[in-house]
């Protein structure tokens, strides 16, 4: 998977956001952080999407995971969504980011967007892919997005190590290319180079590619909800950490 992040993070950093391949991976030790390393919180502001949105990729995933029963399901823990930003903050100003994102999103008729979702793709690793539906990027979420960018800013750091993730006592080291993704998510991943999609889950190549080959019907969806997450390993939307509220 160490590869898998390292083609997702040269190919799409976007898609890093929900990469939640099972199992614990051995990665290099890391040194103990510092001290302020502690107090730093990797987080991703996310949009929710409607119900449009949620049957598609849960029918893709069911489809994956007849193919490949090893992938990964779409639950409560993988929950179907699309990555606005990614950032290490300072835990202490985590209500400051809160405060600041909602007020994005206050300003903004979130729920009246109409997104357009045109194609499967998959990023390979190996003989595998992780899968995913991909989000046409229209003006007014490439402008809200940088909105949201800007919100945050004054309470960034530069980096972070495996302190300032969701870990487990089985995985406890967070894999250094994703750390390296957060990291820099601005300006690369941000402003024009943002490519918002869903993940759909993990299946071999061979398939996946005959899934891209088939015709697929486009839909439109709408975003109904913002929420920030705790990040995980491989990216992961791992734990919820508050519910934004909207413009009526």
């Amino acid at each position: 998977m160490k590869q898998t992040m390292k083609n997702l993070i040269l190919i799409n950093g976007a898609m890093v956001c929900a990469l939640a391949i099972q199992g614990g991976k051995p990665y290099a030790q890391e040194a103990s952080p510092p001290a302020d390393q502690t107090q730093v919180t990797a987080v991703d502001i996310l949009l929710e999407p409607d119900a449009t949105m949620i049957q598609h990729a849960e029918a893709a995933n069911a489809r994956l995971l007849k193919v490949f029963p090893k992938g990964f399901s779409l639950d409560s823990t993988h929950h179907p969504h699309i990555t606005m930003v990614q950032r290490f903050v300072r835990t202490a100003d985590l209500d400051r980011v809160y405060a600041a994102a909602e007020k994005v999103f206050a300003n903004s008729k979130l729920t009246d967007l109409k997104l357009k979702a045109f194609k499967y793709y998959y990023i390979p690793d190996k003989s595998l892919g992780v899968s995913g539906i991909v989000v046409e990027p229209t003006p007014e979420l490439i402008k809200l997005e940088q909105k949201l960018v800007d919100a945050v800013a004054p309470f960034t750091v530069k980096t972070g190590t495996s302190a300032a993730f969701v870990t487990t006592p089985e995985d406890p080291v967070i894999d250094p290319l994703l750390i390296e993704y957060v990291s820099v998510f601005v300006p690369k991943y941000s402003g024009e180079h943002y490519m918002p999609h869903v993940t759909t889950g993990l299946a071999p190549r061979e398939y996946l590619d005959k899934m891209l080959a088939e015709p697929f019907e486009s839909f439109t969806f709408s975003p109904v909800g913002v929420s920030v997450y705790h990040l995980g390993q491989y990216g992961t939307a791992a734990k919820k950490l508050k519910a934004l509220g909207l413009k009526p």
